[in-house]
């Protein structure tokens, strides 16, 4: 009945436990913790990084298609501009072969409104000086050229090809070009339709390219997530298995990868395969596991059991030889010496039988127990069995009520005071506490002897662990506390009967600091 009761509870602590949300923190099996930081890429989420990858790839690539539109198109435009800019040249030449105007008619008009467009750069150079120059406005009249807008049409060379340059009016595209009189004529066109057209190109790549991004990250995200879905169920079971209580009792395995997410022809159904496996496997060894614990426990259940009787005939018998025979000194003491010690390995078979009884789970005799008067008891018969250490209560003014076995709680007491009692010198001071501590009583046992050697601090409450060799300052001369033997199950017996009830129970310990703390739930309405 308990086995049964056992794997119920254990599925049901199995179906209760839900896939943890995202958060910026993790928590992994055992309670341990993981942070996660935006300086560590490695602790993010695999989503997370997939999307960042997938925005940094189209940001690559629409950063290349813009560098490359934008440089096809300024060589378009450029060599746009030249043509116009030649044709503007050949006007320019032709308007110069004949003086026109009232008011000029030596000179020649480069700037023929009727021939050119508005911003046209017109200039002859002859001599090394700027004869005739200017910019054709709006109006059809002309602007003059700035004295550094004529320095640096100085500067260019004849039949260099155009180039840009910066003038008053802004940049333009200029030519020089050497004429049949030896006088070098420069034709410019503005530059701003062209700067304009490039302006609007980068501005439209850049709005609809941070739109696109932004649309396909959202998709993204979405089909990443939908993707990913099946490593948070893999993620998931992992995460229930770890939390099931493996180590002790018969233990029902059932929970594994769906099989809609174990289908080995794709990655993450390889896993979910995988693991199942594994779970198939481990399942196996418990089930084996908790065989063989089946049978050692009933075996020292039975073995136990059937010792009982020869031991009693034991102490029978050598009772009624002392009573009915007569023996030499060495006699009485051999005697005595063969009942102490059917009286230890009795106390041993209890121990076991104390011990299978809990290992099979056998309901307790609940009732309400009053955990400060059984603390009171028990030191006060340890008072009668130690009156060389110093036994010392600290309890609370208000009765402590737990729901529990009396006579199994009371045999928890037993036990740590003996122990304190057994490997502690004369003189050690043994302080027993109680008090409640929000929904459980806590019961302490405080020593101030020797101390545990650290080393065996973990092993304390293992079957047949043994504290005498661990124990430090145990040279006291025979007879004295440590001097006592021990079968090493009074520990063991220790934490099964607490747990059995629900609670806890904590071993720390430093030389003149020794502490056993045990919470057990209180009573429901004690409160």
């Amino acid at each position: 009945m308990a086995t049964h009761q056992h794997n119920a509870a254990l599925s049901a602590s199995a179906a209760s436990h839900q896939p943890a949300p995202a958060s910026s923190g993790g928590q992994g099996p055992a309670g341990t913790s993981y942070a996660r930081s935006w300086r560590k890429p490695a602790t993010w989420h695999l989503r997370t990084r997939l999307v960042l990858v997938a925005m940094a790839l189209l940001i690559t690539i629409c950063a290349a298609i813009g560098i490359s539109t934008f440089a096809s198109m300024n060589s378009f435009l450029t060599d746009q501009l030249d043509t116009q800019l030649g044709q503007a040249a050949e006007r320019s030449n032709d308007a110069g072969r004949r003086p026109q105007g009232d008011d000029d008619d030596s000179r020649p008009n480069f700037l023929n409104p009727e021939v050119q467009v508005v911003g046209t750069l017109s200039a002859r150079i002859a001599g090394g000086q700027v004869t005739s120059a200017g910019f054709l406005a709006g109006n059809a009249t002309r602007s003059p050229l700035s004295s550094g807008d004529r320095a640096s049409l100085l500067a260019l060379s004849p039949g260099a090809g155009p180039s840009d340059v910066s003038l008053s009016e802004g940049n333009y595209r200029v030519a020089a070009a050497q004429l049949p009189t030896g006088e070098v004529l420069i034709t410019g066109l503005p530059l701003a339709a062209k700067e304009n057209t490039l302006s609007s190109l980068v501005l439209t790549m850049v709005v609809y390219s941070l739109v696109g991004l932004l649309l396909i990250g959202l998709a993204g995200t979405v089909l990443i997530r939908r993707t990913m879905k099946p490593l948070e169920k893999l993620s998931d079971v992992a995460t229930r298995v770890s939390r099931l209580p493996l180590d002790a009792g018969e233990v029902a395995l059932a929970v594994r990868v769906p099989p809609v997410d174990a289908n080995p022809g794709t990655e993450v159904g390889s896993v979910g395969h995988a693991l199942n496996l594994m779970l198939d496997n481990v399942a196996n060894a418990l089930q084996a596991r908790q065989r063989s614990e089946t049978k050692v426990r009933q075996f020292v259940a039975d073995a136990s059991h059937e010792l009982r009787t020869p031991l009693t005939a034991i102490r029978g018998y050598t009772d009624l030889m002392r009573m009915t025979e007569k023996f030499t000194p060495d006699g009485e003491r051999s005697l005595a010496r063969v009942r102490s010690q059917s009286e230890r390995m009795t106390t041993l078979v209890e121990d076991l039988l104390l011990l299978a009884r809990l290992d099979e789970g056998q309901p307790l005799k609940l009732g309400e127990v009053d955990l400060s008067q059984l603390v009171v008891e028990s030191v006060s018969d340890e008072k009668v069995i130690a009156r060389q250490h110093l036994w010392t209560l600290d309890l609370p003014a208000d009765p402590v009520l737990v729901r529990g076995d009396a006579a199994q709680l009371q045999q928890v007491l037993i036990n740590l005071l003996s122990n304190a009692r057994k490997h502690t010198a004369p003189g050690t001071t043994v302080r027993s506490r109680v008090r409640v501590d929000g929904f459980f009583a806590e019961l302490t046992v405080t020593d101030d002897g020797g101390g545990i050697d650290p080393a065996f601090v973990d092993q304390a409450f293992a079957r047949f662990a043994r504290a005498d060799p661990s124990r430090k300052g145990l040279g006291a001369p025979a007879g004295a506390s440590g001097a006592e033997g021990t079968s090493g199950l009074g520990l063991s017996i220790v934490q099964s009967i607490v747990e059995a009830h629900g609670g806890t129970v904590s071993l720390s310990s430093r030389p003149g600091n020794t502490v056993f703390t045990l919470r057990i739930p209180l009573l429901a309405d004690a409160g």
